[in-house]
C-alpha cells in the first residue's frame, strides 16, 4: 500500500468519525428545551419564590402586581431574565402564567384578563378561604378550586399546583436532602401538566400528578393530600390508599 494511499485512507477515516460524532451529538442538543416566558400575576411570598427559582433555572418572567412600583428590587435581585409590570402584561407575556392571589380576586381577573389567558397554560396555585374571599367560598369549595378556577378564569388549561405547600417551605427547601418534597398537581390538559411538570422540577421539587382538574379537590386546603413535606414515594403512597 503506498504512502500516498495510506494517508488519504487515514484521512477519510477521520472525517468519518468527525461526522459520526457530530451526527450523534445534534440529537442530544436540538432536546434541550427552550426556556419558557413565564408571566406571574400576585408576586407575594408564592410568587416571588418561584420567580427566583425559575430564574436560576434560566427562565424568564414577568411578575406583576396592582402596584409594579413596588416590585423594581425583586427584578434588579433576579437581573436581565425579570420584568415587572400590570397583571395585563404578566398575562399577555406568559405562554404559561402563575396565578397567585387571594381566591376572591379571581372572577374579576377572568373578566380583566380573558383575552390575554385565552389558550395558555395556568398554574393556579391560590385556595378560596373564609371569610377572607366572600360569600362565594363553599360555592368554590364544594366544587373544588382547580374547577372552579378553570371555570372563572374560562381556560381548560389549568393546571393546579403548589397550593398545599408553605411559602417558607417553598423558599428554603427546594431540591431538599436526601429526598425532595413532592407537589401534587392535576389538570385536564396533557401538554399543560407536562409544562407544570417541567417547572416543579426546575423549582427544585418533584411533580406528582393526582389525576384530573376535578381530582384536586383531594389536595385542597383540608383535604388527605394536602401536606406539603411529604415525598413523592409518600404521596403515591396515600393517593393510593
Amino acid at each position: 500500500m503506498s504512502v500516498v494511499f495510506k494517508v488519504a485512507r487515514r484521512a477519510v477515516l477521520a472525517a468519518a468519525v468527525l461526522v459520526s460524532s457530530v451526527w450523534i451529538a445534534a440529537p442530544s442538543q436540538a432536546q434541550a428545551p427552550a426556556p419558557l416566558k413565564i408571566g406571574i400575576i400576585g408576586t407575594g411570598k408564592i410568587g416571588g419564590t418561584l420567580a427566583r427559582h425559575w430564574v436560576k433555572a434560566g427562565h424568564e418572567v414577568f411578575v406583576s402586581s396592582r402596584h409594579p412600583e413596588e416590585l423594581q428590587n425583586l427584578v434588579k435581585e433576579l437581573g436581565p431574565r425579570a420584568h415587572a409590570g400590570t397583571p395585563k402584561e404578566a398575562a399577555a407575556f406568559g405562554s404559561v402564567v402563575l396565578v397567585s392571589v387571594p381566591y376572591g380576586a379571581m372572577p374579576q381577573l377572568g373578566e380583566d384578563l380573558r383575552a390575554e389567558l385565552a389558550g395558555k397554560v395556568i398554574i393556579d396555585t391560590s385556595n378560596p378561604v373564609s371569610p377572607r374571599d366572600g360569600d362565594r367560598v363553599p360555592e368554590w369549595q364544594k366544587k373544588g378550586a382547580g374547577v372552579s378556577t378553570a371555570e372563572l378564569l374560562h381556560n381548560h388549561r389549568v393546571v393546579r399546583a403548589f397550593n398545599c405547600i408553605p411559602a417558607a417551605s417553598l423558599a428554603s427547601n427546594a431540591n431538599r436532602q436526601p429526598e425532595r418534597i413532592a407537589i401534587p398537581i392535576g389538570g385536564d390538559d396533557k401538554a399543560a401538566i407536562e409544562t407544570t411538570e417541567r417547572l416543579i422540577r426546575d423549582a427544585g421539587f418533584d411533580p406528582v400528578v393526582v389525576g384530573s382538574l376535578a381530582d384536586t379537590r383531594r389536595f385542597d386546603l383540608g383535604q388527605p393530600l394536602a401536606q406539603g413535606s411529604l415525598t413523592a414515594a409518600q404521596l403515591k403512597a396515600k393517593i393510593s390508599q
